[in-house]
């Protein structure tokens, strides 16, 4: 993300999604969770609000920088804990019932070591959660949004998530898509011109789409 605006303001236009996601599953007080590639720490801290302080979530993220983010948005939450680690080699200090990532496989060279790598820190029968994005379905009226693609490996990796999650071998139990829409000075507007300069209030607005795909993991 392009700075610390976009990345609150995306937490705050895609909130609805992981609400979603955690009320289907049930997620309650006393989960242990990790959300992966936690960057700033927001999802870890929302996670954390859940479960409790008789739950765990671990916070992973590749970049060190991000350990201290979390320490500051998390200081009240004490469950809530920082790891620095690639999400391909992530260890944890015990099994999660929860794996969590979002807006991650985007970025990363092989999403399906990630997953298979977030699979195998849940406990059996537990669950694996991912919100990836497909960023080429965003829209300004009825015109692509070409210049949120960025730099990004795979754009569109939200629409090969759940073939993925199948090659895989774990069963797809949910999933389905959610695309934040505004028209105005909107949440929506505002993101748009954080990540790409271009400040839209006349015609309506549509974020990439998200696609959520909960898994379930059998050992």
């Amino acid at each position: 993300m392009a700075n610390r605006v976009a990345i609150e303001l995306r937490d705050d236009v895609y909130r609805r999604p992981l609400v979603t996601a955690t009320e289907r599953l049930g997620v309650s007080s006393g989960w242990k969770c990790v959300d992966v590639g936690a960057g700033g720490g927001d999802v870890s801290v929302a996670l954390g609000k859940i479960v409790g302080p008789s739950g765990r979530v671990f916070a992973v993220d590749i970049d060190p920088g991000r350990r201290d983010q979390v320490a500051e948005i998390a200081a009240r939450e004490t469950q809530v804990i920082a790891l620095t680690q690639p999400a391909e080699e992530m260890v944890l200090p015990e099994k999660v019932d929860l794996a969590f990532c979002r807006f991650l496989l985007l970025q990363v060279i092989e999403p399906g070591l990630v997953i298979e790598r977030m699979a195998s820190v849940v406990k059996d029968g537990g669950w694996i959660v991912i919100q990836e994005a497909v960023t080429s379905a965003g829209r300004i009226g009825d015109s692509p949004i070409s210049t949120l693609s960025g730099t990004m490996k795979h754009p569109d990796i939200g629409i090969m998530v759940p073939g993925i999650v199948k090659q895989l071998g774990l069963e797809i139990t949910d999933c389905w898509a959610e695309a934040p829409v505004g028209l105005g000075d909107t949440p929506e507007s505002r993101y748009l011109e954080a990540m790409t300069g271009i400040l839209v209030t006349d015609e309506p607005v549509m974020l990439p789409p998200i696609v959520t795909t909960i898994a379930r993991v059998s050992h």
